[in-house]
């Protein structure tokens, strides 16, 4: 064999309950042409000795990280990454039998794509919150480029350890970052601003375990706080370069949170617009707020932040219907 066809790069710290699976679900894989990078970041259960006897399997190398963290810990796994793919794994989930093949095999029919996700589903189903079920819902409508960068600010487009990207995309984005926020949707959204294509296949390819530790729930950089500070430093770089002042749509919780974080970027809201006919007429944090029927396009950029769920459409209609243009007029960020 000349080399990997793919690289599986996985971090892992303290993982000894849920590894055996997610190892068994590689070594099932239709697509055998793989090297499993396992970047062992540190730990003290019997990961360590799962993973040794995993490389039993010359295709699995078990890189030692001790308690770097995970931004480093990836890009070091990223640096010995020999194949032209790169697969993303966590070691508490799982991969169809033929994510590997169907991944590999929609980037070498379409040399233009640069990264391709799948449909997931969270596990075991009994613990999956309506919050997290809106969220799997959401991302698996996001099939061809032009869906996933429409909402590319609303969330994370892609859940990480689902994807598969050209390792030369990786190497020229220049891997990851820590900057306080998720280090993987500052790369899709880094990605993104680089003219790198997406896709996400139809079939449901990877599962996500649920679970109280995951680091959504316990790592301060996946707070929404942080995935606002994201979305403003992204946006400040394109949709609101040289802007310093916007309209926000959305007068609620999450809008006047989203006016914190634009100021803190140099950004006032000078307008709100809000459905609640109550607010009109009134004035927020220095600003008017108005109903839909008195905005006209061309008053200047407007962020959609109303934080119902399932508003997102309606909202997104009236501003179409209104005649403003989505990614030039607007943009839908909640």
């Amino acid at each position: 064999m000349s080399g990997p066809r793919v690289s599986i790069l996985m971090p892992v710290r303290n993982e000894e309950r849920h590894l055996p699976q997610a190892l068994q679900s590689l070594f099932r894989q239709t697509l055998t042409e793989w090297e499993l990078v396992a970047v062992d970041d540190g730990s003290t259960d019997a990961t360590p000795r799962i993973l040794a006897d995993a490389a039993r399997d010359p295709r699995v190398r078990v890189v030692p990280n001790p308690g770097r963290g995970l931004v480093p810990a990836l890009n070091h796994g990223l640096s010995l990454c020999r194949a032209p793919l790169v697969a993303r794994m966590d070691a508490d989930d799982v991969s169809h039998p033929r994510r590997l093949e169907r991944q590999a095999a929609a980037l070498a029919a379409v040399p233009a794509l640069g990264l391709v996700a799948s449909r997931f589903r969270h596990f075991p189903r009994r613990g999956v919150g309506i919050g997290m079920a809106a969220y799997e819902a959401w991302q698996n409508r996001l099939l061809t480029h032009e869906e996933i960068m429409r909402d590319r600010f609303v969330e994370s487009p892609f859940v990480h350890p689902s994807v598969m990207v050209r390792r030369d995309v990786l190497l020229q984005a220049g891997g990851y970052r820590d900057l306080g926020w998720a280090e993987d949707y500052d790369l899709w959204l880094r990605l993104a601003d680089a003219g790198v294509r997406f896709a996400r296949l139809p079939e449901v390819l990877f599962f996500w375990r649920e679970r109280p530790g995951r680091a959504i729930r316990t790592m301060e950089e996946y707070s929404a706080a942080a995935f606002r500070d994201c979305k403003v430093h992204h946006l400040r770089g394109g949709f609101l370069a040289g802007v310093t002042a916007v309209t926000l749509a959305g007068a609620g919780r999450e809008g006047r949170a989203w006016r914190s974080s634009l100021e803190r970027a140099g950004v006032r809201v000078v307008r709100w617009v809000d459905v609640d006919p109550r607010k009109a007429g009134r004035t927020l944090h220095g600003a008017p707020v108005l109903l839909p029927a008195e905005m006209r396009p061309g008053e200047g950029k407007m962020l959609l932040t109303v934080g119902t769920r399932g508003a997102r459409e309606g909202v997104r209609s009236w501003a179409l219907e209104a005649g403003f243009g989505e990614g030039t007029d607007f943009v839908c960020v909640t």
